[in-house]
């Protein structure tokens, strides 16, 4: 089963994000990675296989916002391509679920000019949101306007180079738990 960890912090969160990792590992998984803002823009790693590898392909990243997951493969084989997150124009995605409608917003956003480097439907909500930020310069409202077009069941945590101090989270029908800590 796949898992989301998420932090924006005021230090280097990829130790926070690992740990959450490692947490999850008692549920089963075929991949894990992690996706960094930092004064560099965004940086993702990914890897096939345990947490350990991710750590290992993570020496050296920083970020002081960030997304991760482990990915239980449901669309394409166990790969590092099919590693969650899936970026696009400056955005990286990660989710739990299915997007039951995936292909028919594959064929729309490719028929846009997006280019698909996955077999997941995870890609398809990283680049249906690049479009809406096309038409709407709002992360919020971009990605609002993105998720009323999803339909099955998913939980996403969503981050822009634009705005590096947020997270975005939704969820529908799968579940989703926030956490606080000052």
């Amino acid at each position: 089963m796949c898992g989301i960890v998420a932090a924006v912090a005021e230090c280097n969160i990829v130790s926070v994000l690992l740990e959450g990792l490692h947490r999850l590992e008692y549920r089963g998984y075929d991949s894990a990675g992690l996706a960094l803002l930092n004064d560099s823009g965004l940086q993702r790693v990914r890897a096939a296989g345990r947490v350990a590898e991710l750590a290992v392909q993570a020496a050296g990243a920083t970020g002081k916002t960030g997304i991760a997951h482990t990915r239980w493969a449901t669309h394409g084989v166990p790969s590092e391509r099919n590693a969650h997150p899936h970026v696009s124009d400056g955005l990286a995605v990660v989710h739990n679920g299915i997007i039951e409608n995936h292909e028919a917003l594959r064929a729309q956003l490719t028929a846009q000019g997006y280019a698909f480097v996955s077999d997941t439907d995870t890609e398809v909500v990283a680049h249906l949101i690049a479009s809406e930020l096309k038409k709407n310069a709002d992360f919020f409202s971009a990605t609002r306007a993105a998720i009323a077009q999803l339909q099955g069941a998913y939980a996403l945590a969503v981050l822009c180079e634009a705005e590096p101090d947020k997270i975005i989270v939704a969820r529908e029908g799968s579940p989703l738990l926030l956490g606080v800590a000052v």
